[in-house]
């Protein structure tokens, strides 16, 4: 599964507001092993946020998570957009979040946020714990909730551990090189697909570092192509540290 955050919000790039939607799905998705492939802040522009949506829908491994957009005023654009690029459709009213709405605004329900009422076609509830005003998924791939951290949060941490709770294993081993990281490309270059690489050079005291690290859910692998690294840095007699494992 490829994880995607979508933030729209043109309030966040300008400034007036800070983004806490990353970190905090980030840290959400670490809970049950998983990682974002991938994360966006955009602005409320109607091109912008269809060919963010596109691009991730052509990504048959995608699962998207999108923040903002989905109320009642004209810079709510999310709820039409995505009833376009994943339905194909227009927007129709979803019977029971309407009955929601009426039933927790009266008369004020009427003329504006009714309209958050429409839906995709087929599209399904998340609950909101803060106001019952709802959120909405599709094929229980595109999650889109409200920009509010304090809806949007308690909102996908359950979806989070509905649809995505089963914790997958990883292992992961590190080391800190006193060398450039030119020494172990051929090395980095040999690693299988399913062994996922990260190397960082640094600076220390003036002269190059790298810190290398392997991850996969296979502990075997993991562990037989991290004793290629160590055994070519002994070969070369290049000192390096092992770091305490952390997945």
């Amino acid at each position: 599964m490829n994880f995607y955050a979508v933030i729209i919000g043109t309030e966040i790039l300008n400034g007036r507001r800070e983004d806490k939607h990353f970190s905090f799905l980030r840290d959400e998705l670490a809970k049950y092993g998983h990682t974002l492939f991938a994360s966006f802040v955009i602005k409320d522009d109607e091109l912008l946020i269809s060919r963010t949506f596109k691009m991730i829908q052509e990504d048959e491994n995608s699962i998207m998570f999108s923040f903002g957009g989905i109320g009642s005023t004209p810079d709510d654009l999310t709820r039409a957009i995505a009833s376009k690029v994943f339905r194909n459709a227009s927007l129709e009213v979803h019977s029971q979040f309407l009955q929601d709405i009426q039933e927790k605004f009266g008369e004020e329900a009427y003329p504006h946020r009714v309209h958050m009422a429409d839906l995709p076609p087929q599209a399904d509830l998340i609950y909101n714990p803060v106001n019952n005003m709802s959120g909405f998924s599709l094929d229980n791939r595109y999650f889109f909730v409200p920009g509010f951290p304090s809806m949007a949060h308690p909102m996908l941490t359950n979806v989070i551990q509905k649809y995505f709770g089963t914790k997958k294993k990883y292992y992961r081993k590190t080391l800190i090189a006193q060398t450039s990281e030119n020494t172990l490309i051929s090395l980095m270059q040999q690693l299988p697909k399913n062994i996922e690489l990260s190397s960082l050079p640094m600076f220390k005291e003036n002269k190059p570092h790298v810190e290398l690290s392997l991850s996969s859910d296979n502990e075997e692998d993991v562990n037989h192509y991290f004793q290629k690294f160590e055994d070519a840095l002994q070969a070369k007699n290049i000192q390096y540290t092992l770091q305490k494992e952390i997945v």
